[in-house]
């Protein structure tokens, strides 16, 4: 009798008995559940050349040089007379993004003699993989979901860097094949707005912003491993002298006893530092190459080490919005771009510093 009333007290009031103990089903933190994108599968496998031949690899190296001419000579779907623009541009459009490699800072001067420092970053390989509409894209979301809410943003993927396609997996070779390119090692998704879906197959280049407008880079910070307090928070750490005994760079006291005797969530302690999305918002672009698809961008502030990639989109800072109309959905491919674009705060390089006047 007493377990079958236990049982329903515990149906009740949603809690879950297993054996003599009693645990509550909602408890105050529940971490969120992993749901990895439909369009995921993994890219890495445990490679066996035991039964491959040099002949074999020989084979595999010229079809892939063939593929990758035939990637690269593909015509974008934008090119004037492919497609047809069906929706302008609003403040209230999302574009796409783009997928850069962080390779290092370098110093410019404006046209004032003042110098700045700046993030190099280049768009490497970038491609339309494929475009999920609204009505199919469900993203993962931390809260509840009216069910009025419509979902008004669609999801377009975006690959970089083209891969060896032996070193992936069948399954994730497959993702590309309709889209008639090699696989890439960098999938990123961008949420967007319906009138800024683009074909698969289209490239997108640095052109793709414009100088002098602000973005926003989302990258992962440099891995420090497992840090104390002076590193990871900026502690001041112990005196050096006076009786101190093997606590210099100890955090010291972490809290008060006696009722509230416990470590509360949240106190700053030794840990892993690093290896952490971090997003910085508002970045300036002062300087464009076409060439080499190449944005300058002010600071030195961008989240990574040299090599780290890199995701950049249009800022949602209210103040540092686009004001006019940006290249939409992108800037189609053209041969008559000029190799640099500069800020009109930027001193150009290729022009002269001194003048000198016939007095």
């Amino acid at each position: 009798m007493a377990t079958n009333n236990l049982n329903l007290l515990c149906t009740n009031f949603c809690k879950l008995r297993i054996g003599n103990m009693v645990i509550r089903s909602t408890s105050y933190y529940q971490p969120p559940r992993y749901r990895p994108p439909h369009w995921f599968m993994p890219k890495t496998r445990v490679r066996n050349d035991d039964m491959v031949t040099q002949e074999n690899k020989q084979f595999i190296e010229e079809v892939m040089k063939d593929k990758l001419k035939i990637q690269t000579e593909l015509k974008s779907p934008l090119v004037k007379g492919d497609v047809e623009q069906t929706a302008l541009w609003t403040p209230f459009t999302k574009r796409s993004g783009l997928i850069a490699r962080k390779i290092g800072n370098y110093p410019v001067w404006d046209k004032n003699g003042k110098k700045l420092q700046t993030t190099l970053l280049q768009v490497v390989d970038n491609h339309v993989i494929k475009y999920i509409p609204p009505e199919e894209f469900k993203p993962m979301r931390n809260t509840r979901k009216n069910k009025t809410d419509i979902q008004r943003h669609g999801c377009l993927l975006i690959g970089s860097q083209t891969i060896d396609p032996s070193t992936v997996t069948k399954d994730y070779c497959g993702m590309f094949d309709s889209v008639g390119m090699l696989p890439k090692q960098h999938l990123c998704r961008f949420i967007i707005s319906p009138e800024a879906a683009m074909p698969t197959g289209t490239p997108l280049f640095a052109t793709h912003f414009r100088v002098g407008d602000y973005i926003d880079v989302r990258a992962k910070t440099i891995d420090r491993g497992f840090q104390g307090v002076m590193k990871r928070w900026g502690f001041k750490g112990m005196p050096a002298s006076h009786g101190v005994t093997k606590t210099h760079r100890r955090p010291g006291n972490i809290g008060g006893g006696g009722e509230k005797g416990r470590v509360w969530p949240g106190t700053k302690m030794p840990g892993h530092m690093g290896n952490s999305w971090r997003i910085l918002r508002g970045v300036k672009i002062l300087r464009i190459n076409t060439k080499y698809n190449v944005i300058w961008t002010l600071g030195v502030a961008i989240p990574g080490e040299t090599g780290a990639m890199c995701y950049l989109y249009d800022t949602i800072l209210p103040l540092r919005k686009l004001q006019t109309a940006p290249p939409f959905p992108t800037h189609p491919p053209t041969s008559d771009l000029p190799i640099e674009y500069y800020d009109e705060s930027i001193h150009p390089f290729d022009s002269s510093t001194i003048s000198l006047d016939d007095a």
